[in-house]
């Protein structure tokens, strides 16, 4: 297990109407305190997609939906996981309806190459919503829990 890292206090000041919409998300989430919220939200403004280089080393999902009646497109989809196989970890297909299927990609690479993968995706004819979110990975793993942010 990891050693606990030494925790640094400072004060923060809210305008009442905003600490009580806080205190609401905080208790919504389940948060047993604001610290811990504030935590997570500044995990996640730092793995805003601005932030991060093309290059940097990252892992996470490519979530998409589209309809696999659309000529071709299954098959498409396929080639370019093949052209992506050093990136992808594993994939999970589930049939939404006559129509729709949801597609889980498990993704592991530079965050520029993911990008690219997301971007051929999502611009495919039939594909109604994709999704890649991201978080750090380290090139020789660590047991350290990380959060995410979305594209």
């Amino acid at each position: 297990m990891a050693e606990k890292e030494e925790l640094t206090r400072f004060g923060v000041s809210f305008p009442a109407p905003l600490i009580e919409q806080f205190d609401e998300y905080v208790q919504e989430q389940g948060y047993s305190n604001r610290s811990e919220a504030i935590r997570d939200l500044a995990r996640k403004a730092l793995l805003e997609p601005s932030r991060l280089k093309s290059e940097q080393t990252v892992a996470g999902t490519i979530v998409m939906v589209y309809d696999h009646h659309v000529r071709e497109l299954p098959l498409l989809l396929m080639e370019l996981q093949h052209d992506c196989h050093h990136d992808i970890i594993s994939n999970m297909h589930v049939h939404l309806n006559h129509n729709q299927c949801l597609e889980v990609i498990a993704v592991r690479g530079q965050l520029g190459r993911l990008r690219q993968l997301h971007q051929q995706i999502q611009v495919q004819k039939g594909v109604t919503y994709a999704e890649l979110s991201v978080t750090f990975a380290e090139e020789h793993g660590t047991d350290e829990h990380r959060h995410h942010e979305h594209e």
